[in-house]
């Protein structure tokens, strides 16, 4: 008898389009026993964790479940838990006769990085929050809304910022826009005009930042990395860029911060070619190891640009970030975005304004941290005890991990966790084009899976390694 739901976790995709929740749960349920995705005797969570994971009322999983036992579906003894009835098999049919159904899009397990445990969203204090930031709002606030953002959004930013990365700032130095993506694009527009052509970029990062910038009109060249960070202190490396783009707090993908020698080196760069730092605050507020690292921009808040976002300590569907510019780059910031503020809606401004002013965010950022470390500790255990052979770094902050892998096996991993349902990424995805090929291994995202998934999602990792 199957005791784990862990896959039931990932399989189940409820989209009730059209439709109520508790029939599209129900449907949903059907589908994956039809499939042989939930298996006779597997026991399926409980009401109450399934609520949570799916976001909805614990009645309509209740209510799920009832009816689904009355058909013969599920079945429900005390002390046993709901389970999946046993059903004899169903006559075969002729193929052609058989009603087509749409193929299950989409992996059973995902472990790309970049998303945090969305399940975990605090609903409960971001409602509190926006019904007193609704209540207090005066009635501009629902206007078309001031491109620099709403003030009480940057003079909370400000004191926070301050206070927990670092970072030297005024609410009249900060931009609000709708992501890390939609700031570095401003970016993009105010470096060409004011004549940068090159943008240094890391030799590993993400593809769409660095397409963004040539969709702008810049040019990418390479800055080279190894187990210190960025070789920011190598001349040749930044020779004709105007701006260089970093993750110093926790890089992407390897994982590693900046060394403060050359954090230094690339203020110094900045200070003498009047070059600017885009700092990209990745991971700034999960670092679970020691103390978090502070913001490169607090050694020069005139030649380093701030970029944060909620995308990770909240979700990225707020499309909620900050920008804390050098006081000549406001100006031009603020034209590139427009007369109006199109892209971040005022009541969830005010809303992240009250939730983080009212202790609601670090309250968060400490749970947050808490089961993410959790997590990561048990990857690490789980791959002492199935895959002794697999170095693991980049772990000291963040979200995600990178598992070194013997020469050439990348490629055959990703393959063969495709075919199991697990969805990975190895290191190659981020390589640079121009940069060098150097070493096999997956990055692997801790932070995603729901509560419900993350045992499953370990298990299917540690089976597909070599």
């Amino acid at each position: 008898m199957t005791d784990s739901w862990a896959t039931f976790g990932a399989d189940l995709h409820l989209e009730p389009v059209g439709q109520g929740l508790r029939s599209g749960l129900m449907e949903a349920l059907r589908e994956a026993v039809r499939s042989g995705h939930l298996a006779p005797g597997t026991r399926l969570p409980s009401s109450r964790v399934l609520a949570a994971d799916l976001g909805v009322a614990r009645n309509t999983v209740a209510d799920a479940y009832a009816e689904l036992v009355a058909e013969g579906w599920l079945t429900a003894r005390q002390g046993s838990g709901t389970r999946v009835a046993r059903r004899s098999a169903p006559r075969r049919t002729d193929p052609a006769a058989a009603p087509s159904r749409p193929a299950r899009s989409g992996a059973g397990y995902n472990l790309k990085p970049g998303s945090p445990d969305l399940s975990a969203f605090p609903r409960t204090a971001w409602l509190k929050a926006a019904r007193k930031a609704l209540t207090a709002a005066p009635d501009e606030a629902f206007g078309y809304g001031d491109p620099h953002g709403r003030v009480e959004l940057r003079t909370v930013l400000a004191e926070y910022l301050a206070r927990a990365r670092g970072v030297y700032a005024d609410p009249e130095r900060i931009v609000i826009c709708s992501g890390f993506a939609h700031g570095l694009t401003l970016l993009g527009r105010v470096l060409l005009r004011r004549g940068v052509r090159d943008v240094a970029v890391e030799s590993y990062g993400l593809d769409v930042h660095r397409d963004l910038l040539t969709d702008a009109g810049l040019r990418t060249p390479c800055l080279p990395l190894d187990e210190r960070g960025s070789r920011t202190g190598e001349p040749a490396a930044l020779r004709g860029a105007g701006a260089v783009l970093l993750t110093p707090a926790h890089q992407f993908p390897t994982g590693v911060p900046l060394h403060p020698d050359r954090r230094a080196a690339a203020v110094d760069w900045a200070r003498s070619t009047g070059g600017l730092i885009l700092e990209d605050d990745y991971d700034g507020e999960f670092r679970y190891d020691r103390q978090p690292v502070g913001a490169l921009q607090g050694l020069d808040p005139e030649r380093v640009v701030h970029l944060g976002t909620a995308s990770k300590s909240l979700a990225p569907g707020l499309r909620l970030g900050w920008m804390v510019l050098p006081r000549s780059l406001v100006g031009e910031v603020v034209a590139a975005k427009g007369v109006s503020d199109w892209t971040s809606g005022s009541p969830d401004q005010l809303t992240l304004a009250e939730f983080i002013a009212s202790g609601a965010y670090d309250r968060h950022v400490r749970s947050m941290r808490l089961r993410y470390r959790r997590r990561r500790d048990q990857l690490v255990a789980a791959l002492a005890e199935r895959a002794p052979g697999i170095e693991v770094s980049g772990i000291a902050a963040g979200l995600h991990a990178v598992l070194e892998l013997p020469a050439g096996a990348e490629r055959s991993v990703i393959q063969a966790a495709a075919f199991q349902g697990l969805a990975l990424d190895g290191l190659a995805r981020y390589r640079h084009p121009d940069a060098p090929a150097a070493r096999d291994a997956l990055v692997i995202g801790y932070g995603s899976p729901s509560e419900s998934a993350w045992a499953g999602a370990l298990d299917a990792l540690c089976r597909v390694l070599p």
